[in-house]
Formats: structure tokens, C-alpha cells, sequence
């Protein structure tokens, strides 16, 4: 059976990979300081971001090589898995690691927002690639939130230390939006097979027996994990995953609306709808009149 350890707090991750804990709360690991570990499946009781400096020779993207391969970070919320077990090997790490507990950013600002950060719900093989000047900046906020640590804890460490992690994040978010950019010819592939997606679950009766199509089902079909997703979709479109799944079940509704003398009871069930109230409360939502009223109209 898989070996899978518990990282319930910071100590112990220090432990785990040989380093000194200066604050209980939060850690930077330059793991060019740390000799070697031995990697396993580890479940993650806090946050973690590792910098991965590993050239990715030449890496693809659908079919485009990208030359944004200097270094990779990956995000791990609490209550995840992460890691590899490498079988009792050790091996030398490259990189950093930042790793805070939960307690370090409850009650400020950053602990009220930490859930609009979607990345660290996203999938490894959804990380973060760096350019060289993006690496830079995110290595300088490493070692200012690790300078800030390595000083006595007073009155103030927490805030700047709170407020340089934020800090941190928004650079990552900023870099993300320019990783979607860059990725658009592979996104826009991936808005077409969302698109053929839609259609086939309504031409094939899907809806009929699996109920309305989610964001969740077709992030899975699509082989994303929902955040990024719906961060995909929101980039590429100005509107999130659920609002372009429903203008597409709205388009649906029309053409069966005026394709047969079908009573909006069984519309709404062709559909996927449970009850014919709820599909009655969307279209109009969607359309500013009822089922009924569009069918007079028209």
C-alpha cells in the first residue's frame, strides 16, 4: 500500500526535509541548502508553494512550445495530497518552498481572500511556468518574507509577514493571467471542445439522464480541475463557466421552444431540469420572459 505522510504543521514539514524552524507559523526552504530528502505522498494540513527549478527542455502546450521554463510553481491548499513517493531514494531538491499554516493568516485581510487565489486548487499539470524576470520576482519575495522570519518575532512580524505573502500571490495571479495569454491558441482548442462538449450532451439525451450539464463534469470531461477551468473559461470569454454553460442551455431551450408542439414540462426534462419551475425561473432570468410568453412573441 502507497506510503502517505501527514503534514499537520510547519515543524514537521521542516523536519521532514532538514530544516531550522524559525517561526511556528510559516517557513521558506531554499532546498539548494538542503542536502537530500526522501520524497512520499504527503497529505498537506497547510499551504504550501514549491519553486521547481527544473529546466522542461522543450515544453509543449497542445502543440506550441513555450520558452516560459524557467522554474515552475505548484500550489497546495490544506486537505490536499501531494508529492511522490520515491521508494526510500534520496534525492537532491532544487528550489524553494514557502509553507504557512492556516492560524498564520486567520483573521487578516489575506485569510478573508485566500480562497479568490483559485491556483491552489489547480492541478500540477496546471502549474505556473516562469519566465526568467518572473522567476526573479518571485525568488526576491521568497527571500524577503524569509528575511522577515529569520528576524525576532515582535508586534509586527506577523503583518509583514502576512502582507508579503499576499504580496507574493498577486504576483502569481498576474502571472497566470499572462500564462492564459500566452496559452491562447491551446485555450481557444479547449473552448471548441467545451462548445462540442455542450452539444453532444443535449444531442445525445445526456441531460435526460444525468441532469443539468455542471462546471465539475465538464472540467472532468475535458481532463481540468475546475478552477482552472473556470478560470479558462472566464479569461477567454468575459464570463464564467456556469454563464456559458447556461446562454448554451438558453439556445437549447429555444430551438425545442419552436421545434415541436413539446409542453415546457417535458422541454425542461429533455433539458435536464428536475422541475419545470426551475427552468421557467432561468429563462426568464436569462431572457426577461417566460417559456409562454416567448413562445407568443415569436
Amino acid at each position: 500500500m502507497e506510503q502517505v505522510e501527514r503534514i499537520d504543521t510547519v515543524k514537521q514539514y521542516n523536519t521532514w526535509v532538514g530544516a531550522d524552524t524559525l517561526h511556528p507559523l510559516v517557513s521558506v526552504v531554499n532546498f539548494n541548502e538542503i542536502p537530500t530528502i526522501q520524497h512520499f505522498r504527503r497529505y498537506m494540513a497547510v499551504y504550501a508553494v514549491f519553486l521547481k527549478n527544473i529546466k522542461c527542455g522543450n515544453m509543449m502546450y497542445g502543440c506550441k512550445p513555450y520558452d516560459y521554463e524557467d522554474g515552475t510553481l505548484v500550489f497546495v491548499s490544506p486537505g490536499q495530497v501531494y508529492g511522490i513517493d520515491s521508494k526510500g531514494k534520496s534525492m537532491k531538491p532544487s528550489g524553494y518552498a514557502l509553507v504557512f499554516h492556516p492560524d498564520l493568516i486567520a483573521g487578516t485581510h489575506l485569510g478573508k481572500i485566500i480562497k479568490d487565489y483559485s491556483f491552489f486548487s489547480y492541478e500540477v499539470n496546471e502549474a505556473l511556468h516562469l519566465s526568467k524576470k518572473e522567476r526573479e520576482t518571485i525568488v526576491d519575495c521568497f527571500e524577503k518574507i524569509r528575511a522577515e522570519i529569520d528576524q525576532n518575532i515582535d508586534k509586527h512580524s506577523k503583518t509583514l509577514i502576512v502582507s508579503n505573502i499576499e504580496l507574493f500571490l498577486n504576483y502569481c495571479m498576474r502571472f497566470y493571467d499572462r500564462q492564459f495569454i500566452t496559452r491562447s491558441n491551446a485555450n481557444k482548442d479547449i473552448l471548441v471542445r467545451f462548445e462540442d462538449l455542450l452539444n453532444d450532451y443535449f444531442k445525445s439525451g445526456k441531460a435526460q439522464t444525468l441532469g443539468l450539464p455542471s462546471v465539475a463534469y465538464c472540467a472532468e470531461m475535458l481532463h481540468l480541475s475546475p478552477n482552472y477551468f473556470g478560470d479558462l473559461i472566464k479569461k477567454e470569454t468575459g464570463n464564467t463557466a456556469l454563464d456559458f454553460i447556461q446562454s448554451r442551455l438558453i439556445e437549447e431551450a429555444k430551438m425545442k421552444i419552436f421545434g415541436a408542439n413539446a409542453s415546457f414540462g417535458e422541454i425542461a426534462f429533455q433539458l435536464g431540469f428536475k422541475y419545470q419551475q426551475h427552468f421557467t425561473r432561468l429563462f426568464k432570468q436569462k431572457t426577461g420572459v417566460t417559456p409562454n410568453e416567448y413562445r407568443s412573441l415569436n
